[in-house]
């Protein structure tokens, strides 16, 4: 078994590989805007690391957002299109449920808490989970102030809750999803599995113009 797992839903550029017992190959890389130059480059350096090639790999996983329509779709269509090329199945996660399973996996998990990413526009992306990394509510979208008027100041993981501490509880690590957790989290049977669709949760920033009113109507 070579699962390759790879999220591109935040500024992080993660891709992973797990062999069924542990974490082979990892690399994660802050990239904002630069998702596509990243990517592939980083799925090859990872396989070169385990001494593999594409042809080795029997699985991907990839992280379906919620995110940004430009770095998300990233992401999928390469998921997507390693696993027609290689008649591979191609799981989708979404990305909050990856930080949860960090989370509850981590020394000292909390009781209830929040996922909260960066949605721009002075949103997140948010989803509430149990103690056990169930998730409760969510994803969706909104000002970090309605999060807390609807759930309360919860303790938050994820790059949302740093930058609107003040909305939240206890600010957690992780900052953003890790394609090793997601690997992991896949392999553990930890999380929901969907299609490798994306989860814009909205429409995206560039839409094309709307067609001119004839001056005969």
């Amino acid at each position: 078994m070579l699962l390759l797992a790879l999220d591109t839903s935040t500024p992080a550029v993660t891709v992973a590989l797990h062999d069924g017992d542990r974490v082979v190959a990892e690399s994660t890389t802050i990239a904002p805007r630069q998702h596509t130059e990243r990517l592939m480059p980083q799925v090859t350096d990872a396989l070169a690391a385990v001494g593999a090639d594409r042809t080795a790999i029997t699985e991907i996983a990839v992280g379906v957002g919620p995110g940004p329509f430009t770095g998300l779709r990233v992401g999928i269509a390469a998921g997507r299109t390693l696993g027609a090329a290689l008649d591979l199945p191609v799981r989708g996660v979404c990305s909050l449920d990856v930080i949860a399973y960090a989370v509850v996996s981590g020394p000292a998990a909390p009781g209830p808490f929040l996922v909260a990413t960066d949605a721009r526009r002075r949103e997140v992306y948010w989803a509430a989970y149990d103690e056990s990394g169930r998730r409760t509510a969510g994803p969706a979208v909104d000002r970090a102030a309605a999060v807390r008027a609807q759930r309360g100041a919860l303790p938050a993981a994820g790059a949302g809750a740093g930058l609107y501490a003040d909305e939240f509880g206890t600010v957690l690590a992780p900052e953003h999803p890790s394609a090793a957790a997601l690997a992991r989290a896949v392999v553990d049977e930890a999380v929901e599995i969907s299609a490798p669709d994306p989860l814009y949760l909205r429409r995206p920033d560039a839409t094309p113009p709307a067609g001119r009113k004839s001056v005969l109507a």
